[in-house]
């Protein structure tokens, strides 16, 4: 019911920036709930960021005063600014979405970001 589609992975070298983007397409995209995880090699998918309906936000310890989460509602869009980056940011990306009432949920397919030297 729900296609997300991520833009945006590059490989950089510590310190760049990068700006992540999903498109979310399929149904009412302000109902629902969004979010970017990552996933690196061997390791669990952890969630890195999340923002609501109303626009209240969340980030993981490891990225709070790095990254910033965003949605653009006019264009069902949601975007995860990604500053001062280090190789441990490694992994793949992946834009989330759930719904706020029935709780089901959805998967992109994933952006590679790489951070090295």
């Amino acid at each position: 019911q729900v296609q997300l589609v991520e833009s945006g992975g590059d490989l950089v070298q510590p310190g760049g920036s990068l700006r992540l983007a999903c498109a979310a397409s399929g149904s009412i995209f302000s109902i629902y709930t969004m979010a970017w995880y990552r996933q690196a090699p061997g390791k669990q998918r952890d969630l890195v960021a999340a923002i609501t309906t109303g626009g209240s936000t969340n980030y993981a310890d490891s990225v709070k005063g790095r990254f910033t989460i965003s949605r653009d509602y006019a264009n069902n869009a949601v975007y995860l600014q990604m500053n001062n980056l280090k190789p441990e940011d490694t992994a793949v990306y992946y834009c989330y979405a759930k719904h706020s009432l029935t709780a089901v949920r959805y998967w992109g397919q994933g952006t590679q970001v790489t951070v090295s030297s």
